[in-house]
């Protein structure tokens, strides 16, 4: 052992080795003291930059009769300059000259037309901030934001003007202290309140001062709500009472500018708050109608998606109470900041071009119209099938039969309720609707007589289910057309689905 220890001590190589070693490990320890100290140090400097609210000269900063902070120097210098030039101390050349380039593209009537605009703004986040700043900066003169929030250091990554100073403030007060630096002349109508079905009617109210002394009705709404009841109490006010909106659905975990687009809300895919803001609407007796921008992008492995929320949240009690808010999610959206903002210019634009009357040619959803055409065409083939059996196999028993469905149903069973995938396999591709069950009795109903008689099928969209065009064609022979049941067919999984599916439909057609 002692020859071991010698041999050991006199080998040039260990020691050096050695050496390293303990050179490397007090180095590493000199590295995470130093770290240490510099994460106490700005810790430090952190608290003490809070001021205390006992002592009077670092007093917190007190609300003004407006409910908001009282602005600094620069702030207050853009507020007179933003009064003297909505008073008409200002030359109006001046404002033309900034927006000429619009004036050149929209043309004097089309801007004129913005600029006697009045645009409300529901949500002053990543999105709504965005859309605010492109419409003052176009030439909207009366713009109303809505936000109950304020600016958070997590803000900074996809507000538009937000900065580091804005931290701590409402929203609503952030956009109107910048972009009135820009847009001296655009007057700002700030609520700082959450929206909701009960403050429907106040918010969305007309502007004091319009023609005629009757205040002036918004001539659009943006919806940039992240909240689905509010999203919901907002789009139905504005159908109730034909108020223009577009309604911008999740940018989150998106990151594809090119598969962002506007079109209806009732063909928008492959976005969970668009799948279920158009299921809240459907039941609400709105199918169509609502422009929305949405992203078609669809998930995938290595994509971002929800965060789980950790296990000890749920420890903490009811995970409904860890909200800022009630209904509000708890749980951290993963989002690219580009995307919102690519997602508020598109609602601004599209809010520019409506009011201009500007050419609007939007490309459609790739295939989806032909697609629920197409399955439409499958159950009115699938339906003339099942009476010509009924009526003795003869060829004119289907003809002139008429299926009570709309292309708007068919998007909801497909979409809404089935994800767009087969109940049986979960294969997304060639998908088509079949009845569920074999009818017990005659399907067809008769109303008139001689040439003036209409026949219509019984069919109900609780009694069709999403499969494959295959496996329809196969379901068709063995349990419509033959003398199994579906029970026989498909294993006690599938089966209990589309029992708890069947009610949701049954629940939407009473809606509709």
């Amino acid at each position: 052992m002692a020859f071991l220890i010698s041999q050991t001590a006199s080998n040039s190589r260990i020691q050096l080795a050695a050496t390293a070693v303990v050179s490397a490990a007090a180095a590493a320890t000199a590295i995470l003291a130093f770290q240490r100290l510099q994460q106490d140090s700005r810790l430090s400097r952190l608290k003490q930059s809070i001021p205390d609210p006992a002592d009077s000269k670092g007093a917190l900063q007190k609300l003004s009769t407006h409910g908001l902070p009282k602005p600094d120097k620069e702030d207050e210098y853009n507020q007179i300059l933003a009064l003297r030039v909505q008073n008409g101390d200002f030359d109006d050349g001046l404002i033309l000259e900034q927006l000429a380039r619009n004036r050149v593209f929209l043309g004097p009537d089309g801007l004129d037309k913005l600029r006697n605009a009045f645009v409300v703004v529901v949500g002053c986040g990543g999105v709504g901030s965005h859309a605010a700043a492109a419409l003052a900066r176009s030439g909207v003169s009366k713009i109303r934001l809505i936000d109950f929030d304020q600016v958070t250091l997590s803000s900074l990554n996809r507000h538009a003007v937000a900065t580091l100073a804005d931290v701590g403030i409402p929203k609503v007060q952030c956009l109107q202290r910048r972009l009135i630096a820009i847009t001296p002349w655009v007057r700002f109508d700030l609520r700082l309140q959450k929206f909701d079905g009960k403050s429907a009617a106040s918010l969305l109210a007309p502007w004091e001062g319009g023609q005629g002394g009757a205040g002036q009705k918004p001539d659009f709404v943006i919806d940039a709500i992240d909240n689905i009841d509010s999203k919901v109490d907002l789009l139905k006010y504005c159908w109730d009472h034909n108020l223009p909106v577009i309604s911008s659905m999740g940018a989150g975990t998106k990151s594809d500018p090119t598969r962002v687009m506007v079109g209806d809300i009732g063909t928008s895919t492959d976005d969970g708050l668009s799948r279920a803001t158009r299921r809240r609407l459907k039941l609400l007796g709105v199918t169509s109608g609502i422009p929305v921008v949405y992203s078609n992008e669809k998930m995938g492995e290595g994509k971002a998606a929800l965060l789980p929320l950790a296990d000890n949240e749920f420890q903490k009690g009811s995970v409904g109470d860890l909200g800022v808010l009630p209904d509000f999610r708890v749980r951290i959206l993963p989002v690219l900041g580009t995307m919102p903002a690519i997602f508020g210019y598109m609602a601004a634009n599209h809010v520019i071009l409506k009011i201009t009357g500007y050419p609007i040619d939007y490309i459609p959803a790739k295939a989806r119209d032909k697609m629920y055409d197409g399955i439409l065409a499958f159950v009115q083939s699938s339906e003339e099938r099942i009476v010509r059996t009924a009526e003795g196999g003869s060829p004119e028993a289907g003809m002139g039969l008429k299926v009570p469905l709309t292309t708007g149903d068919i998007s909801f069973l497909v979409e809404e309720l089935y994800r767009g995938r087969s109940i049986v396999t979960g294969i997304p591709t060639k998908l088509v609707l079949v009845r569920w069950k074999k009818p017990q009795e005659s399907i067809l109903i008769r109303f008139g007589e001689g040439d003036s008689e209409q026949r219509s099928s019984n069919l109900k969209l609780r009694d069709l289910v999403c499969m494959t065009k295959e496996e329809a064609l196969r379901h068709q022979t063995q349990v419509l057309g033959g003398d199994k049941t579906p029970e026989e067919l498909y294993d006690a999984e599938v089966i209990k689905k589309i029992a708890a599916l069947q009610k949701i439909a049954e629940a939407y057609e009473r809606h509709r």
